[in-house]
């Protein structure tokens, strides 16, 4: 299972709204919202989100195996 926990944490450390990622670096509400519910997303809004919060992938997701759920 892939975990988005960490890109939270990360905005947090970074001091950045999830509205400021809407309103100010265009980052679709779906895609947050696709995020809270453990949705998969693209690389290129990996890549993306990564530019933005000047962070590496694992500062954005985690893999969780399943025998750890």
């Amino acid at each position: 299972m892939i975990s988005y926990q960490p890109f939270y944490e990360t905005l947090l450390k970074e001091n950045i709204t999830e509205y400021a990622l809407i309103f100010k670096h265009g980052i679709p509400a779906n895609t947050l919202h696709r995020m809270k519910h453990g949705k998969p997303i693209t690389t290129t809004t990996l890549d993306t989100l990564c530019s933005i919060l000047n962070c590496s992938v694992s500062d954005i997701l985690e893999y969780i195996p399943p025998e750890k759920i």
